[in-house]
């Protein structure tokens, strides 16, 4: 397996200060917005990729893409 090289990405000053002022809940609330995008965007791309699967594989699949193991 070939190893990855981690893509660090930085924040402007602005982008720092708009995430400085937001309240705790606000930020979680970031969090799982971009949970649920990320399973979204991992099951349109199993469907696609396997169009023959039911929605147990899809679902195993989307678990592997997301947590990065094995379902």
């Amino acid at each position: 397996m070939e190893a990855r090289i981690p893509n660090i990405e930085v924040l402007d000053d602005q982008e720092a200060e708009i995430l400085c002022a937001k309240t705790p809940a606000e930020r979680v609330e970031l969090i799982f917005a971009a949970n649920r995008t990320d399973r979204l965007l991992a099951e349109a791309g199993a469907r696609y990729a396997h169009p023959d699967w039911d929605d147990a594989q899809i679902q195993a699949e989307i678990i592997k893409r997301v947590c990065g193991g094995s379902s």
